[in-house]
This record gives structure tokens, C-alpha cells and sequence, in this order.
């Protein structure tokens, strides 16, 4: 299986064009992909595909071999791979994902798409449409007890659930694998959470770490960035405009237009390195 690696600001996996390829099991191709001692080494399975509702379709996977709604890093990089690699010579792409079509703006330099702009769609903040097991009808700043602790979340999906957790101490240093999980496995979560503990540096720049379902701490999580952003000022913990949310592999730049209630992220992707991997 001819493959290549990609990441987005840290948030690294696997794509295969399945223009060209076949994946016949892709939750156990993924497992053997994902792995970092025996396979390539990855947060997971990308597979690009076509679509007969918008230019491409994106089907991914986690490390563990469970199928994802959405990946906004992953995304970022679908759109360099098919300008990149000459799939397509539009500037403006969409990309059909199990949480809908989004549309993909390329910033081209040289020849190559550096910087990739996304229509993340709405922020669902509706509690039952996450879900959240509870009986109120959005969870905004409520609290939630998880490893031996009271916490306050706020609940968001963008296409995937999150919850998004002020943290109060030393976020460099906080023990996330094992404090995740507790989140992750809650039992207010019926499909599980990612979640994305936070601190706010100042109006417009917010810190996360993110522990994410099935694949555990990674890099960074683009829909998990939008879901802090929203998060951010739906409680208006920073000002409008776009928030700069800093994750442990870089910046990504997110936008809410509140009147269309659309989200945009903003961010760069790179090709790593192309291989063939015998399965």
C-alpha cells in the first residue's frame, strides 16, 4: 500500500489515495499504520476518496481503529494532498465527511498549498445533539466530577463532541493520560469525548493540551481548537475576533461569525515523507 504522511501542526497521519488504492480493512489498517514501533507511526487513517456529492471525501481513522466524524488538521492536509499532488487545480475544494461537506480555501506558493482556511460548519451547542447525558439543554460552564475532582465544561460539538475544561494550574505539567481518560470514558458521554483543557494567555490567545478519543494526547486537534475558540467566547473568556489557540505543535487561527454562526480555522500543513507499507 503506497501511502504518505502528513501532519498539521503536529496532528501527524496517514493518507492514502483511494483514487488509485484499495484499503480493504481500514480499522485494522489503522492500527497497524498508527503504531510508532512497528508500523509508520501516526494519530491515524486518512483515506481520500471519491465522492459523489462534493470534490473528494475524506474517511478517518483513530490510532485505535475506530472511524472519526471529523479531523480539522486531517482536513487541512486532504486539501494540500490533492492540490500537491495534482488531483485537482481549484483553489476552493469541498470535502464530504461523515459530519457533512466542508469547503477548503488554499493559499498557494510556489506551486504548493501552504495554508489551508476551512468552513468547519456550526458549532452545535445543543446538549442532546453532542451528546451529553443531561437535563439541561446546553452545557456551558457546568460541573462535572472526573478524576477525584470538580470541574467546570463546556460542551461543543464540531461534528465530533469536546469538552472544553478551564485548568487551573500548570498546564505544561498537568497529568493529562490520566486525567484524559477519566473525561473520555465519563458517563455523561455515550459516544466518549475528547477534551481540551485550557488556560486564557490573554483576549485573543487561548493554551490548550488536548486528550482525544481513541488516540490519546496528540499534537493538536483542529475541530477541539474550534470547539475552544467557541467555548472561549460563548463565555467570554477572551473579546471577539479571531482566537489564536496555541497547541503543543503550533498556532491555529480561528474565526466565529457569529451572524452566519460558521466557524473558520486557519492553519498550515505539511507533506512529511511518501512510502509503500506491505500489509
Amino acid at each position: 500500500m503506497k501511502f504518505t504522511k502528513m501532519q498539521g501542526i503536529g496532528n501527524d497521519y496517514v493518507y492514502v489515495n483511494c483514487l488509485k488504492e484499495e484499503v480493504k480493512n481500514p480499522s485494522e489498517t489503522a492500527k497497524i499504520v498508527s503504531d510508532r514501533h512497528f508500523g509508520i507511526g501516526s494519530d491515524g487513517l486518512i483515506l481520500i476518496c471519491p465522492s459523489d456529492q462534493a470534490d473528494f471525501r475524506m474517511a478517518m481513522y483513530n490510532a485505535d481503529g475506530s472511524e472519526g466524524a471529523m479531523c480539522g488538521n486531517g482536513i487541512r492536509c486532504v486539501g494540500k494532498y490533492v492540490y500537491d499532488y495534482g488531483l485537482t487545480d481549484k483553489t476552493q475544494i469541498s470535502v464530504e465527511t461523515k459530519s457533512g461537506i466542508k469547503y477548503l480555501d488554499l493559499t498557494i506558493e510556489d506551486g504548493k498549498a501552504v495554508k489551508i482556511r476551512v468552513n468547519m460548519g456550526k458549532p452545535e451547542r445543543c446538549a442532546k445533539k453532542i451528546p451529553i447525558l443531561t437535563d439541561k439543554e446546553e452545557v456551558k460552564s457546568e460541573k462535572i466530577e472526573a478524576a477525584g475532582k470538580t470541574w467546570e465544561m463546556t460542551g461543543i460539538s464540531m461534528g465530533n463532541p469536546h469538552a472544553v475544561v478551564p485548568y487551573d494550574g500548570d498546564l505544561e505539567t498537568m497529568e493529562i493520560e490520566k486525567i484524559g481518560p477519566q473525561f473520555e470514558h465519563h458517563s455523561c458521554f455515550p459516544d466518549r469525548v475528547n477534551t481540551e483543557f485550557i488556560k486564557v494567555l490573554d483576549d485573543h490567545t487561548v493554551q490548550m493540551r488536548v486528550w482525544e478519543r481513541g488516540s490519546g494526547e496528540t499534537l493538536a486537534c483542529g475541530t477541539g481548537a474550534c470547539a475552544v475558540a467557541v467555548a472561549s467566547l460563548w463565555n467570554q473568556w477572551v473579546k471577539e475576533g479571531p482566537v489564536t489557540v496555541k497547541l503543543l505543535g503550533g498556532d491555529l487561527t480561528i474565526e466565529w461569525d457569529r451572524q452566519e454562526d460558521l466557524v473558520y480555522m486557519t492553519g498550515p500543513a505539511e507533506i512529511v515523507f511518501e512510502g509503500e507499507i506491505h500489509l
